[in-house]
């Protein structure tokens, strides 16, 4: 498959195009969409394949027996992440933003306060509020213009009423792969805190050539408290799928979570499975690499764009395909400059606000798209602030 290829998705129920106007203002005839985390990318042959597998047998019931899907979970996670896991681990939920709501509802009570260190995932601390906890975000800083962990900061802020910590990692919208050293500072500061650690790891595959991610399960000292969340979906851009893992090492955190998962009467699509099944292979791993080097190269065309426009910035990606731009240079109204990117350049991206204290300045630019589409996307944003060049 060629990453080049154009596929209109206009008209297809996506919401990345199809509610751009409503929610941005910015028409699909016209404008690109740079907001939503998934891909304008088919995904591999093998996933495809699953898929017309399952249309060509032609009957949609129950799935049964998912030692397979189990195991290529464990596959990947040991070839690609180096990290074994038991099949008795794993829960599947519709996406990890359920999953987070799951943890929520198996770990928290009403009034418990859940920390985020922020800007980060919009959707955690939606989710966080909507559960009635009290949502505490503790804002990163930025050391040599990309953010940091400053753990004696946090300490400072922190009420006694927290229990748990849902952490980022790879970092969405930063795309910073933390270090080894930061991580043990997570498990420290967890373990200080008495923490249960939430660890949203969907961006694990999505890193830049040259960077190594650590799954959060490799770090020691976090065994009586560490909640894993891992999805194919982005990886493989399957989100309509809804399906993700909560991998939960420790027994009496996963009773209290499978114990939740049976009240509710949780259990995963067919559809899913297969594919996640079929994704999680040699043919799925190769075809990751090849679009990370594809992201790589498009990462450089929109940063050298971003660059040639005086007081705009785009943060290093280390991971992920979103690019987390400052336009705190310019001088602008954070209304100017959005109106410039929606109304000017006629692009959808994510506000900054949404992803908490710290976004204030920010907009968020997908660019897993044709590199074509991310060549006029960087011209489009020289000619809406043009006057400063």
């Amino acid at each position: 498959m060629s990453f080049d290829e154009i596929i209109d998705r206009r008209g297809t129920h996506c919401v990345k195009w199809d509610m751009m106007d409503t929610l941005y203002g910015v028409s699909p005839d016209t404008g690109l969409a740079m907001w939503v985390a998934d891909m304008d990318f088919r995904p591999p042959n093998c996933v495809q394949e699953a898929v017309r597998g399952m249309l060509d047998h032609g009957i949609y019931g129950y799935f049964g027996d998912d030692s397979a899907y189990k195991g290529a979970i464990q596959w990947w996670m040991e070839n690609r992440h180096g990290w074994a896991v038991d099949p008795d681990w794993i829960f599947t939920t519709h996406g990890l933003v359920n999953g987070t709501a799951m943890c929520l509802d198996a770990f928290t009570k009403e009034g418990d306060g859940v920390v985020l260190f922020t800007p980060v995932y919009h959707a955690f601390a939606k989710v966080i509020r909507a559960s009635n906890r009290d949502l505490r975000e503790l804002q990163m800083p930025i050391e040599d213009g990309t953010y940091r962990l400053d753990f004696e900061a946090f300490d400072a802020q922190m009420t006694g009423n927290e229990k748990m910590l849902v952490f980022c990692s790879p970092h969405n919208p930063g795309g910073r792969v933390w270090t080894r050293e930061e991580l043990e500072g997570v498990a420290e500061f967890a373990r200080r805190h008495d923490l249960i650690v939430v660890s949203d790891e969907i961006h694990h595959d999505l890193v830049m050539p040259g960077q190594s991610h650590i799954p959060m399960a490799r770090i020691e000292g976090l065994d009586d408290r560490l909640v894993m969340m891992t999805a194919a979906t982005k990886t493989f851009n399957i989100a309509g799928a809804h399906v993700g893992n909560v991998i939960i090492p420790d027994p009496d955190l996963r009773a209290r979570f499978g114990a939740r998962m049976m009240a509710l009467g949780m259990s995963p699509n067919s559809f899913g499975l297969h594919m996640v099944t079929a994704a999680y292979s040699p043919e799925g791993a190769a075809w990751v690499d090849d679009l990370m080097a594809y992201i790589a190269a498009n990462a450089e065309v929109f940063d050298a764009g971003i660059a040639a426009i005086p007081g705009v910035t785009s943060m290093p990606l280390q991971a992920t395909y979103l690019s987390w731009v400052d336009f705190s240079g310019t001088g602008m109204s954070r209304e100017e400059f959005t109106t410039r990117v929606e109304k000017e350049a006629g692009i959808a991206a994510n506000h900054g606000p949404t992803f908490g204290k710290g976004g204030e300045t920010w907009m968020r630019f997908n660019l897993a798209a044709p590199r074509s589409v991310i060549e006029d996307a960087a011209g489009r944003l020289q000619s809406a602030f043009a006057d400063l060049q």
